[in-house]
């Protein structure tokens, strides 16, 4: 039985490149519709901070370089819908899933996903976005070599993720202004939330 019954509160995965301005958008979505807006990345760091016993094991991967298990990824979620779950009128899940397995994992260990918003871009607009933020931010893993790489990683991947969910699935095309991004947003979650 999933913890989560989703004809109450819908779960939507929020998927899209690195500089699609998926971030963007879930802040909006946010503040429209009261949605949680729950990021693996940003769970995986409040969880290091935490000090736990887990801490100390996902600080241990991520200083090897290696990807956290999915396992660790899939119970941060899991506690942090759960944690929510009364009060939350739905949640964002936003970069998740990465990979095909995570998708089935997740829908077994959590809920079914309601919708996939896929906010798409070419890779050439992706890449002059984040060398555009590089030159502001000075993260370092924006120079121009590692962005190529990791948006191949992110589109062979992805890919294959989109593929399994052709019913849930719909692109947005990410390359537009904001506004008019976030009008095709609400047409899809309007009916969701009605």
């Amino acid at each position: 039985m999933a913890p989560i019954d989703t004809s109450k509160k819908s779960i939507v995965w929020v998927l899209g490149g690195p500089g699609s301005g998926k971030g963007t958008q879930c802040d909006k979505i946010v503040a429209k519709y009261g949605f949680t807006h729950l990021s693996t990345g940003d769970l995986l760091r409040a969880e290091v901070k935490s000090g736990s016993e887990r801490a100390k094991c996902l600080t241990a991967i991520m200083e090897r370089g290696e990807l956290v298990p999915n396992e660790i990824v899939l119970d941060l979620l899991k506690e942090a819908i759960l944690a929510r779950a009364e009060e939350s009128k739905g949640f964002l899940i936003d970069g998740y899933p990465r990979e095909k397995s995570q998708g089935i994992a997740f829908e077994e260990n959590i809920a079914p996903v309601s919708v996939i918003i896929y906010f798409e871009a070419s890779s050439e607009t992706l890449t002059q976005r984040l060398l555009g933020r590089a030159a502001s931010s000075g993260r370092a893993d924006d120079n121009e070599e590692t962005i190529k790489l990791r948006l191949k990683t992110f589109l062979d991947n992805n890919d294959l993720v989109l593929a399994q969910y052709p019913d849930k699935l719909r692109r947005i095309n990410a390359e537009r202004p904001v506004d008019e991004i976030f009008a095709e947003v609400q047409s899809i979650l309007d009916p969701l939330v009605a």
